[in-house]
């Protein structure tokens, strides 16, 4: 279930994943991408998808979503359905940061700020390490 994307909005979080795809293997990867993109978008949570084309370089593919927030994201990625029919996809996907979440937003006339989810550590905290709960977020 698709529906027109919303004006993003401090809890959204928007996934970019981009694929280098020659045009000779295009008839396959497009069903596969479609795939992905409907499933994705039956999730709880993701209130938009599309899957795009770079105007300037044929190769360049992305799949773009927007989610209600980084816990309906991962909670989107844990179903099943998206394990079997997305993840195999998305796996191929340009190995570069892919989830954004957004820190300002506009608000009728406005351009407003949102709150980070971002620890003040979080370069200096890897994998296995764990920030303490006083940490306070980035300012955006």
């Amino acid at each position: 279930m698709t529906h027109p994307s919303p004006a993003p909005h401090a809890d959204h979080l928007i996934v970019v994943n981009r694929f280098r795809v020659p045009v000779s293997e295009r008839a396959a990867f497009l069903p596969a991408a479609e795939d992905a993109l409907a499933v994705l978008t039956e999730q709880a949570g993701c209130l938009a998808g599309a899957l795009g084309q770079a105007t300037d370089d044929p190769d360049l593919l992305l799949l773009r979503t927007e989610w209600a927030g980084i816990g309906a994201y991962r909670h989107g990625l844990s179903a099943f359905d998206v394990k079997v029919r997305a993840v195999p996809l998305l796996s191929l996907s340009i190995d570069e940061p892919s989830a954004y979440e957004v820190i300002r937003f506009r608000d009728g006339d406005q351009i407003r700020s949102a709150t980070s989810g971002l620890a003040a550590d979080a370069e200096q905290v890897s994998l296995g390490m764990a920030a303490g709960p006083d940490i306070a977020p980035v300012e955006s």
